[in-house]
């Protein structure tokens, strides 16, 4: 019998992350730079929350130009984050990514971050093993 793939399989362990005191701007210039649609927020090794583009565009409802907005990370980002552990299926991880909008889930072991999973990742699972 064939083993499931595991989320360890498959998962990204470089992963981009940002503190929760960073200016917005920069945390916005950062995930360009990083080419990512969001990153975790991290204080020591603890995951406080999640900051996507989603999240980010909430800045053009708070103000443009001069009265542009202004804050930090931890002013935008979701507080509650979904995290799953390496050992995980990745069939079950796909089944969360089904029910919930975000493109990323971060993977956690023993409480610290080890590596994230995709969407994208998963289809190349699906494509490997079809």
């Amino acid at each position: 019998m064939r083993r499931l793939p595991r989320v360890r399989d498959a998962m990204d362990t470089e992963v981009p992350t940002l503190a929760p005191d960073i200016d917005v701007y920069e945390a916005i210039d950062f995930l360009l730079t990083q080419r990512v649609t969001g990153a975790p927020v991290l204080e020591g090794d603890k995951i406080v929350g999640i900051v996507t583009e989603s999240d980010l565009l909430k800045l053009l409802t708070r103000g443009v130009g001069e009265n542009r907005a202004a804050g930090r990370v931890r002013d935008f980002m979701s507080t509650e984050v979904i995290t799953v552990p390496s050992r995980m299926d990745v069939y079950y991880a796909a089944g969360i990514f089904l029910t919930h909008v975000f493109r990323r889930l971060p993977v956690v072991d023993d409480g610290r971050l080890v590596g994230a999973i995709t969407r994208f990742d998963i289809l190349r699972v699906i494509s490997q093993n079809h």
